[in-house]
C-alpha cells in the first residue's frame, strides 16, 4: 500500500466496499437499537455502518456499535462530522473513519491526522476539485438523488480517478442504477430500520455480492 493510499483512505474504502458496495447509515438510534441494525446490517453482508454524531447520545450509540463491530471484525465510522472537535469525539468513541456532508479542509486534516479516513460530501465541479487536489481519492456525492445519475457520468469526464459513494434518498430501487451510473458504493439510510423494505434491501445484497 502507498503512502498516499494510507493517508486519503482510498485503501481503506476500496477493501471494505469490495465484498458489497453498500454502506447503512443509523441516525437517531437509541445504544441497543444501533448495535441490532449494525449486526443486521453485518449479517446481510454490509461492510461499513455510519453512525452521525450529533447529540451525546449517538456518541454513546457510536461507541456500542464500535464494541460490537470489534467483536466481527467489522468497522464503524462516525457520520455528520463537521468540526474539529467531532473529529476528537469520533476518535474518542473509536471510530474508523469519518464522514461529512461537505468538504471542509480543517476537518478532513483532523481527520487524517487522528488515522481516520474521510469521506466529504461534494455537490458541484469545485468541491470535487478541491478535494481531490487535498488528496481525497473517495467521496460522498450528496444529496444523490437531487444531484441524479447523471451528475456520476458528468463528473468523470474532468475527475476520472475520483470514487463516489451516493448517499441522500437512496434505496433498494434505485441503488443500481447510480451504480450503472458510475458510483463506487451507495449510503443506506432508515431501510434497515423498516421491515417493509428489508426484504428488498436483502434482495439486493444477495444480488451485488461477487457470489451472486
Amino acid at each position: 500500500m502507498s503512502r498516499a493510499a494510507e493517508r486519503d483512505g482510498s485503501a481503506f474504502f476500496a477493501a471494505h466496499f469490495a465484498p458489497l458496495p453498500l454502506m447503512t447509515i443509523l441516525r437517531g438510534f437509541d445504544t441497543v437499537r444501533t448495535v441490532e441494525l449494525s449486526e443486521l446490517a453485518w449479517d446481510i453482508g454490509v461492510h461499513l455502518v455510519e453512525v452521525p454524531i450529533q447529540s451525546a447520545a449517538a456518541l454513546d450509540a457510536l461507541s456500542s456499535a464500535v464494541d460490537a463491530g470489534a467483536a466481527r471484525g467489522m468497522p464503524v465510522g462516525a457520520g455528520t462530522v463537521i468540526t474539529v472537535d467531532h473529529v476528537r469525539r469520533a476518535a474518542e468513541a473509536g471510530a474508523a473513519f469519518t464522514v461529512a456532508p461537505g468538504f471542509d479542509r480543517e476537518v478532513a486534516e483532523a481527520s487524517i491526522d487522528a488515522g481516520l479516513p474521510h469521506l466529504p460530501g461534494v455537490a458541484t465541479a469545485t468541491e470535487v476539485q478541491r478535494a481531490t487536489a487535498f488528496g481525497l481519492g473517495w467521496l460522498k456525492m450528496f444529496p444523490a438523488s437531487d444531484l441524479g445519475p447523471g451528475w456520476l457520468r458528468s463528473m468523470h469526464g474532468p475527475f476520472p480517478d475520483a470514487r463516489f459513494v451516493a448517499t441522500g434518498g437512496m434505496h433498494a430501487g434505485n441503488t443500481r442504477t447510480y451504480l450503472d451510473a458510475g458510483a463506487a458504493g451507495v449510503s443506506l439510510g432508515s431501510a434497515l430500520a423498516d421491515p417493509a423494505r428489508l426484504e428488498a434491501v436483502r434482495a439486493l445484497a444477495a444480488s451485488l455480492s461477487p457470489r451472486a
